[in-house]
């Protein structure tokens, strides 16, 4: 299936037209909201709310604060609803979320994963178009709404400019020096997180690789490991702060957020290798508490929630929609970072092929 996922980034730029298609289907109306694939199938934004409220309460998973700005937007969730928000395993990868899909009340209601997580497992979702289905381009959405986009934004390289050689980072072969022994990491493990595989991918493409290709990314942290560089444990804020990962490869909205604890913390982007990726919501189809988990999504998809996370530097999947109608947040939109390049966004084959890769050789190479 073809994702059109370079389209897709160029249209969060504005820089092609948008293409949307129309909502799609909806049950009946009932009082069933663990059936209910549209707000308005289940009998309408009242019912749903009155139903979330009922429910009391809403669990998710690895959601940091500081990532996306998911700490205001959990705050203004419970603010309007008043719906305890209970957030689990906040440093926890795409696959450990659904994997968390274990049939009790302290499952996941939704979760926020990784392309090639959301391929694998939409066998555990269920259907639901939020109100906004419209707004969301084809190719970002599995039609029936079994999953849809959110956010995404570019891999980068984060480091602190004071612990590295000449302070600044210009290439991602300059990894490979001596001035950078012990201080490479990942923001997560390349074969359970999105976040880690797509650092694998730019670091492949970067090297001679490519989007079809990426066996020269594991080979280039194989050299990373061989030449001491290689830290192999998983970069969050707490070992940025800490000085024990001085050199992570990070999505560029999240690597900003380092700013408040290292102030000479930059942000490389490599010109050859602008690697683009979005993450993807998805309702649990056991969800403990089926009301609050769509409303949850509503409010994600509303412009308050859109806005929210663009605050927070991630760019929203209704971006281009809430140009065109002036309900974007303009001040946060232009606090994005210039794209260096022309994006390179991986396709779901391509993510879920290159996942198998990694998956298959990454221990041999850097263990």
């Amino acid at each position: 299936m073809n994702w059109h996922r370079i389209r897709l980034l160029g249209l969060v730029f504005g820089a092609i037209t948008l293409v949307a298609s129309a909502c799609g289907t909806s049950t009946s109306s009932n009082s069933n909201w663990a059936t209910a694939t549209s707000a308005s199938g289940g009998g309408g934004m009242t019912a749903l709310v009155a139903a979330a409220k009922a429910e009391g309460a809403l669990n998710v998973i690895a959601l940091p604060p500081d990532w996306a700005n998911y700490g205001a937007v959990i705050s203004g969730f419970t603010a309007k609803y008043g719906i305890k928000v209970n957030s689990a395993n906040p440093n926890g990868s795409s696959q450990q979320e659904v994997d968390a899909f274990d049939g009790t009340p302290n499952a996941p209601d939704v979760v926020d994963v990784g392309q090639s997580v959301a391929l694998a497992n939409t066998s555990k979702f269920t259907p639901y178009q939020v109100t906004e289905w419209a707004d969301i381009p084809a190719g970002a959405k599995e039609p029936t709404g079994l999953w849809f986009n959110d956010y995404g934004g570019y891999m980068g390289i984060g480091y602190d400019s004071t612990k590295v050689p000449g302070g600044v980072i210009s290439s991602v072969s300059d990894l490979l020096g001596a001035g950078f022994k012990g201080k490479v990491a990942l923001a997560g493990d390349p074969t359970k997180s999105n976040q880690g595989l797509n650092g694998v991918i730019m670091a492949a493409v970067a090297n001679g690789g490519s989007l079809d290709d990426v066996s020269a990314g594991v080979a280039f942290f194989h050299q990373l490991k061989v030449a001491k560089n290689y830290v192999p444990v998983v970069g969050t804020a707490s070992t940025v702060k800490a000085g024990q990962t001085p050199v992570l490869f990070e999505w560029d909205y999240l690597s900003a957020s380092h700013g408040k604890d290292v102030s000479t913390w930059k942000i490389f982007v490599p010109t050859n290798a602008v690697i683009g990726g979005y993450y993807s919501q998805a309702i649990n189809k056991a969800a403990p508490h089926p009301a609050a988990a769509r409303l949850w999504e509503e409010y994600l998809y509303s412009d308050e929630g859109q806005n929210l996370w663009l605050k927070g530097g991630a760019r929203p999947v209704r971006m281009a929609a809430m140009t065109t109608a002036g309900t974007l947040d303009a001040a946060a939109a232009a606090a994005l970072p210039a794209v260096p390049g022309t994006p390179l966004v991986p396709t779901g084959d391509q993510t879920s092929k290159a996942s198998a890769y990694v998956v298959a050789n990454w221990s041999a190479a850097v263990s």
